[in-house]
């Protein structure tokens, strides 16, 4: 559904600002600091040309390397899979390559404010994704319980559907100072974001996202709580989060992560296969041309790791499938961090202890989506009875949840996403094939849709991903659970080494895991930029002083630290 948190309070006189993904955690404008001339910072000329390992080659990985090469270091991007990560566009086999499935990330707030840097940057175009009952999205369909509702806007459902949009908005605003947080975010008010939110981490730290509505007395009807679980707000149900920590939530709907998508034009693993090749203007000690491709034999990145281990000189020692042994001073590990469990052999002393056991306890969030390409976009038929669209985005308790229809024009093959989604709803599906899974779909969507016959329109084989069952991901994104918060907050400030043992640095966390805004691609960037500023300060680098980076301003606006014992 269309969002339906309550708005930041506006004057008819005064343009409210934008909001962007930059807190409430760690309040630092990631988008100032990239949009600054005078650079991300330097190292000394005696470590221009300084090999650094970068291991796994998603959007983090790539924006890392990016950034160390234009300092003058020698990124060394090591890649299990393929470059992209979560960022996975496919096409389907026999049909027009402009057709294209988002298996991963597919779409985009404009509150990722560092992440359309790169976007603008490469030069990819974006376009209002099609949510449900967004402004993009022609006509809405929710079914639950075999009842359907047809609806263009929020006021085409029935009543109880708004009382429960009614419910969420003021459960937000009484249980976590909305409002007064939104404008804080917006007017980049570092003092009051701290003060609001290290009350917030205080009291609800504890607390999962089904507890928080339960405790409001506007969630009090069970039925307005399985509604809103089943159709939510933004991008559709949220009943799969539930168990997790309300603070991952707060901080979704505090940015506007969930509103006002936008899809990447071509598809989103453009993003960091453009960065790969992009030839810097502004690059040191390296000629002009140079590229991430033209630093690695072959234009490829070095393969899997399959040990990291420290050596003399607190050194990282990489260890690839190719039985290559590489040594270095400075590593970013950005891969899914249960590997460094399991297909990575790695000594203890990489890390803290205190980090091993936050890596352990990290929560992932299972996820399934099938696509199928069609003739056209079908869906914009009219039925001849009532007038409206044959078929819409659908929401819906069946096993398909999240329907989504996407084209280029009416004219033009498209794409359907016949389902997407999470936890268990992702599990059910986990034992099927992709033609299994096609069919109990369809079956689905033909009890909402009698007289559409899907199956006439469909021009090529399903293409379906279950990231729990990826090798290298073993899950679509970290969710913290209730409890977590010291955890995460230990992965995400890990790139301030200063304070750790001289023994335990040298190595730094970045990515998806790592950041507060899991299953935004926006976490990964930022985790990035830590990532950068750390090897930077490792090296004797500085930032210039007209551009302080996350790690001069970090005692500002540090995270919230809550006691150990």
């Amino acid at each position: 559904m269309t969002s339906t948190v309550p708005n930041a309070v506006e004057h008819a006189d005064e343009q409210q600002p934008p909001i962007t993904m930059f807190g409430p955690d760690f309040p630092y404008a990631y988008d100032d600091f990239l949009a600054h001339p005078a650079g991300l910072g330097q190292v000394p000329a005696t470590e221009h040309g300084t090999e650094v390992a970068v291991i796994g080659g998603g959007l983090s990985g790539v924006v890392a390397a990016y950034e160390l090469m234009k300092m003058g270091l020698k990124p060394v991007v090591y890649e299990a899979d393929r470059i992209g990560g979560r960022l996975r566009t496919v096409g389907f086999e026999g049909c027009d390559p402009s057709l294209t499935a988002e298996m991963g990330a597919m779409r985009f707030p404009p509150s990722s404010t560092a992440l359309q840097h790169y976007i603008d940057l490469v030069g990819l175009e974006t376009r209002p994704f099609p949510n449900p009952l967004a402004e993009a999205t022609p006509s809405t369909v929710v079914d639950l319980k075999g009842e359907t509702h047809y609806a263009e806007t929020l006021d085409d459902l029935p009543q109880v559907y708004r009382d429960v949009a009614d419910a969420w908005a003021r459960c937000l605003e009484e249980g976590a100072d909305f409002s007064d947080m939104n404008r804080a975010l917006r007017h980049r008010d570092v003092k009051r974001i701290r003060e609001i939110w290290s009350k917030l981490v205080e009291k609800l730290d504890n607390q999962t996202f089904y507890g928080f509505l339960c405790d409001s007395e506007a969630f009090k009807s069970f039925r307005h709580r399985e509604i809103f679980g089943q159709v939510g707000f933004g991008t559709g149900g949220w009943d799969t989060d539930f168990p997790n920590s309300i603070l991952e939530i707060l901080r979704v709907v505090y940015t506007e992560a969930d509103d006002h998508h936008r899809g990447i034009v071509g598809g989103s693993q453009q993003l960091p296969l453009r960065l790969w090749e992009r030839e810097p203007e502004k690059i040191v000690h390296w000629p002009y041309g140079t590229s991430l491709k033209s630093l690695h034999v072959d234009g490829e990145p070095r393969p899997a790791v399959t040990r990291l281990h420290r050596t003399a000189g607190n050194h990282i020692t990489v260890t690839d499938a190719n039985g290559d042994i590489r040594t270095y001073r400075a590593a970013i590990f950005t891969a899914q961090s249960w590997m460094l469990l399991s297909k990575i052999a790695c000594d203890d002393s990489l890390f803290p202890i205190d980090h091993w056991t936050a890596i352990e306890r990290t929560h992932y969030m299972e996820s399934s989506k099938l696509f199928v390409p069609v003739d056209r976009p079908f869906w914009l038929d009219k039925d001849e009875d009532t007038g409206r669209d044959v078929m819409s985005m659908t929401l819906t308790d069946r096993m398909t949840r999240g329907t989504y229809l996407l084209d280029d024009g009416p004219d033009k093959p498209a794409v359907i996403c016949l389902s997407y989604t999470w936890c268990d709803d992702s599990l059910k599906w986990l034992p099927l094939s992709a033609n299994e899974r096609m069919e109990v779909m369809l079956k689905s969507l033909g009890e909402i849709y009698p007289k559409v016959d899907i199956r006439k329109h469909i021009i090529g084989n399903p293409v379906t991903v279950s990231w729990e069952n990826e090798p290298y991901f073993m899950g679509a994104f970290k969710a913290n659970l209730p409890g977590h918060y010291r955890y995460q907050r230990r992965l995400f400030t890990h790139f301030m080494q200063d304070r750790l043992p001289e023994d335990k640095r040298g190595i730094f966390l970045a990515g998806d895991d790592i950041s507060w805004t899991a299953g935004w691609a926006e976490g990964a960037v930022q985790t990035a930029l830590n990532a950068v500023w750390g090897v930077m300060h490792h090296f004797g680098g500085e930032t210039d002083p007209t551009n302080p980076g996350p790690g001069d301003l970090y005692d500002e606006i540090a995270p919230v630290e809550l006691p150990e014992d």
